[in-house]
């Protein structure tokens, strides 16, 4: 396990933090549920005891699939196919219920942990209801798939979606050189500063 801790420069007060962990394929984004506003990502009602909410975004045939195939590969990386949220809900900090992975903790702004909340909100393809239906379960036992907004492709993939929600928070990130985990860790590893 890697915990590395990096600030958002900005103007405003360092005030919350929130963590990206890499399994060196895939990126997600997590923070405290207690931050959540009432109203925003009302999927949490499906994870009524979870501190900390866990989200990724990915191809909906490929990222929840237990096997996958080749074809499924080629499909995700060449075709723009629909796409998943996966929201994972946990009692431990990320360091812990990801011992193997690397886990970057983030401090940032009061309103860019805001703006990352409405930015993974708006991840979610609810079809005009209050909350998006379940699709599938999750690659955990305490996680979840929903349908997403966008399409994934290699021009489009989940860890250009993370470097986007750390955009929102104010990181300055470029998605577009965030294809795969490591080009996303590579970023952040330069923010680090002693917490």
């Amino acid at each position: 396990m890697v915990l590395i801790a990096a600030t958002v420069r900005s103007a405003e007060p360092t005030a919350h933090t929130i963590y990206v962990v890499s399994n060196g394929w895939h990126s997600n984004v997590v923070f405290e549920r207690r931050h959540v506003p009432a109203g925003l990502i009302p999927e949490t009602a499906d994870f009524p005891d979870a501190e900390y909410l866990e989200f990724g975004w990915g191809d909906a045939e490929y990222y929840p699939a237990k096997k996958t195939t080749l074809g499924m590969t080629l499909r995700a990386a060449f075709k723009p196919t629909p796409a998943v949220v996966h929201m994972a809900g946990s009692f431990r900090e990320p360091a812990r219920r990801h011992p193997t992975a690397e886990v970057v903790a983030l401090r940032v702004s009061e309103t860019g942990l805001a703006q990352l909340i409405e930015y993974i909100h708006a991840s979610f393809e609810r079809a005009g209801r209050r909350k998006a239906e379940i699709k599938a379960d999750g690659l955990f036992a305490d996680s979840l798939f929903y349908p997403a907004v966008g399409r994934f492709h290699l021009g489009n993939t989940c860890n250009m979606w993370t470097a986007r929600a750390l955009n929102a928070a104010g990181l300055e990130v470029d998605s577009t050189a965030a294809t795969r985990a490591e080009e996303l860790m590579r970023q952040l590893r330069p923010l680090t500063e002693a917490p």
